[in-house]
């Protein structure tokens, strides 16, 4: 049986694709992007997360575990304040994901993100939306994470899809083989392909990969596939700037896309970081000027790109 870990299931997102979609988040990525608000999908295992301004300091979970992996700590809430929590932090060098712990939390305040599926039980989780699909013309979306980092598992869930004549997307930052790219691309009906920077010296510092991959691999697509949305994370002091807003539009304008949408950075991943016991390295002020949303707007919209700001629909 065919399986691939996935962190959780949206069954109502409006600005992954058109009309209502069904958003499944694969867990593993290539890119550590500085502002990614899903952290929890980066790592391709199961984590444990933990909402420290939740716990009782009751000591179940320290009980539960066999290996010693609950410990005396300080967590992050919410709101980024430091505060008590005894028995709340865990050694992840000893956890071994089994679970125990959040079994037995009374409030809640422990859980496992990361679980297996199966391609029959997902596409039967998918098929529950197909009523809310079908009025809003919408479908199903492969986001994460990133989908191709599990192609095998991801070719199979398009082709079920296709089969059951449910419309397709795959959300993509487009850092994988080609052959794996265009080995899904005759079973998506709309790719929604990310790029942040044209740089490739600040690429790999902002994102620890080089974009030439990512680069060839849009021309190759455009090439093969007839409907592919650019999206752009807007990123205030990374990306925002005229010079990069100028090659971004300038190599774009020599592709048959879509559209391009321009996706204004927000903070609400950033509690996601504490909970997973990382440091947030990037400034949350990192929300980009009115005036700099304007200018990326106009330039690109003067290269003869389609622009909008925020999610396609």
């Amino acid at each position: 049986m065919l399986t691939g870990t996935i962190t959780r299931i949206d069954r109502s997102a409006v600005h992954d694709g058109p009309g209502v979609r069904t958003v499944i988040f694969f867990k593993g990525c290539p890119l550590r992007c500085h502002w990614c608000h899903s952290p929890e999908t980066q790592s391709s295992r199961p984590e444990v997360v933990l909402y420290c301004e939740r716990c009782l300091d009751c000591g179940a979970c320290d009980a539960a575990c066999a290996h010693g992996a609950v410990v005396a700590g300080r967590g992050v809430s919410p709101d980024n304040v430091a505060v008590a929590a005894r028995r709340h932090g865990v050694n992840r060098d000893r956890c071994q994901v089994c679970g125990e712990c959040t079994v037995v939390c009374p409030p809640g305040a422990r859980e496992v993100v990361g679980r297996t599926v199966s391609v029959d039980g997902l596409v039967s989780d998918i098929e529950r939306d197909t009523v809310f699909h079908d009025q809003s013309r919408g479908g199903v979306t492969m986001s994460g994470g990133e989908p191709l980092n599990q192609p095998m598992f991801l070719e199979a869930l398009l082709k079920r899809c296709r089969e059951r004549r449910i419309h397709t997307a795959v959300e993509t930052c487009g850092y994988a083989p080609p052959r794996t790219l265009l080995a899904v691309a005759d079973w998506t009906d709309l790719f929604l392909y990310d790029l942040k920077l044209m740089s490739d010296a600040r690429h790999r510092k902002a994102t620890g990969q080089s974009n030439r991959r990512i680069l060839e691999n849009l021309r190759l697509l455009c090439a093969r596939h007839g409907n592919v949305r650019v999206r752009v994370p807007l990123i205030g002091g990374v990306n925002d700037d005229r010079a990069n807003i100028r090659a971004l539009g300038a190599f774009l304008s020599g592709l048959p896309l879509t559209g391009v949408d321009l996706l204004p950075y927000h903070t609400a991943g950033v509690a996601k970081y504490g909970r997973l016991g990382r440091p947030y390295s990037l400034n949350p002020s990192a929300i980009p000027s009115a005036g700099a949303l304007d200018m990326a707007v106009e330039t690109l919209s003067r290269c003869g790109l389609d622009v909008q700001v925020g999610g396609a629909r």
